[in-house]
């Protein structure tokens, strides 16, 4: 007794990971593919900030979808109809994706043609922020019903992301949703994190969020 081998499975798994990311990003660098891991909790508005971003984007960029779930292709129609390309990609239970599942998306998608694509994570605030996709930039929405101590409570979600979007500022005056409080709480886990109110809904402040998608495929393909 008391012999016994330790393996750190999960070092192992994070470091295979990063390097599959790694030669993903180099290979959408080649191609001048700006891939976007868009990520939040479950209801916080991805789908609806997608058609949002589609109908301002979609007249200078050709953008595809993948749309991740467990199980559905709900979200895939949605985006279909907005005349992007869009595929659905089933996780099988599991519930975030990884650098080669994200490549297996994007050989799915036919990114040939495409300047932008966007991966709608799986909604989870936990388990996405762990694994690397090869995206060349993460952005996350935090909706309003959702509360201003989120960074507190899920700090690696928000040192990851590159933007933090805001969604349902409309429904501010029926939360107890301090807006600066917000900003402070996001900053001190990510002091270089962009931070952009929107609704979603209403299309309110969605022209920034647009425009700084816009600003950061045009550095992307100039790199």
């Amino acid at each position: 007794m008391g012999d016994f081998r330790v393996i750190e499975v999960k070092q192992s798994v994070f470091a295979d990971n990063d390097r599959r990311a790694e030669e993903l990003r180099r290979q959408n660098r080649e191609k001048g593919l700006f891939l976007l891991n868009l990520m939040s909790s479950p209801g916080a508005g991805k789908t609806t900030l997608l058609t949002r971003t589609i109908e301002l984007l979609g007249g200078d960029l050709r953008i595809g979808v993948m749309e991740a779930d467990i199980d559905s292709d709900v979200d895939a129609q949605r985006i279909s109809r907005t005349g992007a390309r869009a595929i659905q990609l089933h996780t099988g239970g599991m519930c975030h994706l990884d650098a080669e599942m994200t490549a297996q998306g994007l050989a799915g998608l036919e990114t040939g043609e495409l300047d932008l694509a966007i991966l709608e994570n799986v909604g989870n605030l936990v388990c996405p922020a762990e694994f690397d996709t090869g995206a060349s930039k993460n952005a996350m929405i935090l909706s309003v019903p959702e509360g201003d101590d989120k960074p507190l409570k899920y700090p690696l979600m928000f040192s990851i992301c590159d933007v933090v979007v805001i969604n349902k500022v409309d429904v501010l005056p029926y939360f107890d949703f301090d807006m600066e409080k917000c900003r402070e709480n996001i900053l001190m886990r990510n002091p270089n994190a962009r931070i952009i109110p929107v609704c979603a809904r209403t299309g309110e402040g969605v022209e920034a969020w647009a425009d700084w998608l816009r600003e950061q495929v045009k550095k992307w393909r100039e790199k």
